[in-house]
């Protein structure tokens, strides 16, 4: 059961670290290299799409790696597990103080409501977005080295 819980939750952590790592790496040098209005009107949609999963993906990869710490207390790697839980929570802190207020207003702009400095909020919440995935790749590091 363990065993079955251990890969059940790499895969969803591996999976949500990839969806971050693409978006970081991948689908904001995208939106960026689009004429006119498409790279905002794409971050306004990625962020309508992904800010209402992201959360239950968070708190679900938290309560899974919390479940496993706790399933596997007296196995090897608990202290990985544990360690990558607690930059879980890092993440979920700095999503929720500096990365979702600036989500929750490039959500709504459009290229009519859009403020002045959209570009220099979108560079802000980058800068945010890269810090915030190498915690996640750290915990991701971390709890597969604990079940490995």
């Amino acid at each position: 059961m363990l065993d079955a819980l251990e890969v059940f939750t790499v895969v969803v952590v591996g999976v949500m670290v990839g969806v971050e790592f693409s978006v970081a790496f991948v689908m904001n040098r995208i939106f960026d290299a689009l004429p006119g209005d498409g790279g905002q009107l794409g971050r306004a949609h990625g962020g309508r799409i992904l800010g209402s999963v992201m959360p239950f993906w968070y708190i679900g990869s938290l309560v899974l790696v919390a479940v496993r710490a706790v399933a596997g207390w007296h196995h090897d790697g608990t202290g990985l597990t544990v360690t990558a839980g607690v930059l879980l929570i890092v993440s979920v802190i700095m999503s929720v103080l500096l990365l979702v207020p600036i989500n929750n207003r490039g959500k709504t702009w459009t290229p009519e409501n859009r403020p002045e400095d959209w570009k220099e909020q979108m560079n802000r919440w980058d800068r945010f977005h890269y810090v915030r995935v190498a915690v996640i790749v750290a915990a991701f590091t971390l709890l597969v080295a604990a079940v490995a």
